[in-house]
């Protein structure tokens, strides 16, 4: 079978080519990239680029995931797997206070929306500590992605010592994947890439 993925940044076509090969090494993918989009979402998601996207994804024949967060319920409204769903659903089910660490403003809301969403289903009355770290998204957007995820674990530290309520961490952001390397906490730290990936192998058609 043929799975879409949409990505924003191409980076996310190796990480999840090493998935594939890891997971599902007789699995094709289609990676569509498409950078102008997380772009022009940062000024708001309009009607305009919803459609967009929604055309896009519904033309797909096979599993869809998109990978980028900020797109995230235009995705899912559209028939695609959203990247964070299945992390958001696995530190919901902690039934503990969950540390939402994110990069981009424009991530926030969709975020915090989706993880509320999910602890309502799980019955997870605890709060949402969100955690704001855009100051180091110029190491992603330049390349400099190990100084990038050793930025995020610095500071996911510090949050978690400043927070003794928080049963889990969620790393809003795929790109963000790579801090997990270098976290060692004594709480769960959940990342998107590996649980969103195994939720579309799992998915029928588009639809389905």
């Amino acid at each position: 079978m043929t799975y879409t993925l949409f990505h924003t940044a191409p980076v996310h076509q190796d990480s999840f080519e090493t998935l594939r090969q890891r997971l599902a090494p007789d699995a094709t993918l289609t990676h569509v990239v498409r950078e102008d989009w997380l772009a022009r979402a940062q000024s708001g998601l309009d009607d305009a680029l919803h459609a967009e996207i929604t055309d896009a994804i519904r033309a797909c024949t096979g599993p869809v995931l998109c990978t980028c967060t900020t797109l995230g319920q235009t995705a899912e409204e559209a028939g695609a797997i959203r990247i964070d769903q299945p992390m958001m659903q696995a530190a919901a089910e902690t039934d503990a206070s969950v540390l939402m660490a994110y990069c981009l403003t424009s991530t926030e809301k969709p975020s915090r929306a989706l993880l509320q969403r999910e602890m309502t289903k799980a019955n997870n009355a605890a709060p949402i500590v969100p955690v704001f770290l855009g100051a180091h998204w110029p190491w992603f957007e330049a390349g400099s992605y190990e100084a990038f995820a050793i930025a995020i674990a610095a500071d996911i530290r510090a949050a978690v010592a400043k927070t003794p309520s928080a049963g889990a961490v969620v790393l809003a952001q795929a790109s963000m994947a790579g801090a997990t390397d270098h976290l060692e906490l004594s709480i769960p730290v959940f990342s998107s890439p590996a649980l969103a990936f195994g939720a579309l192998l799992n998915q029928g058609p588009l639809g389905t």
